[in-house]
């Protein structure tokens, strides 16, 4: 009798997360995020590539695009004002934000922390009511509400991933009608 055994541990290595997040999810392509943090990029890239070669030996690969933030991608979220304020809930709040510019994005030291900081004080709601607030909602409406990403090209991570990305579509021979 056939079946399928239960999964009771969680893959740590990024080979076995890949494998893994195939199975649950098969995919045509599939994005595969590392922080750069204080590596290079290129240290990344070759991480990725080597998970990836690890993760479908024994199976054929979908498309992959690195996906690597100079230190989260939630910094690639504290440039639209107007998104985060609706995100919040709060989409006509006059409250200052402290939004860094968009060249000084990258280098906070933790963008996950502002983000979510921004995004209470954003809510306009009192110190009581801001400290039960689910943020990581909050932090995917704010990806929903950006109407233009396209400002984002300015940096040179992000810009890397729209590049890849469209090598991936050119080489899979999914941009033809």
């Amino acid at each position: 009798m056939g079946g399928s055994a239960v999964v009771t541990s969680t893959p740590t290595a990024l080979d076995a997360r890949l494998s893994k997040a195939v199975d649950l999810f098969p995919c045509e392509l599939l994005f595969v995020h590392r922080d750069a943090e204080a590596e290079p990029p290129a240290s990344r890239r070759e991480e990725i590539g080597r998970a990836v070669i690890g993760a479908f030996e024994v199976r054929r690969s979908p498309a992959w695009v690195p996906v690597i933030p100079v230190r989260m991608s939630e910094a690639w979220l504290l440039f639209d004002e107007t998104a985060i304020r609706r995100a919040a809930g709060n989409p006509s709040g006059r409250a200052v934000l402290h939004l860094p510019s968009l060249a000084r994005c990258e280098d906070v030291p933790d963008p996950k922390d502002l983000l979510s900081d921004i995004l209470r004080e954003a809510s306009g709601l009192s110190a009581r009511r801001r400290a039960r607030l689910a943020i990581a909602p909050m932090k995917r409406r704010v990806t929903e509400y950006t109407q233009d990403f396209a400002p984002l090209r300015a940096l040179a991570a992000f810009a890397a991933l729209e590049r890849e990305l469209q090598e991936a579509i050119v080489a899979n021979g999914w941009g033809r009608r």
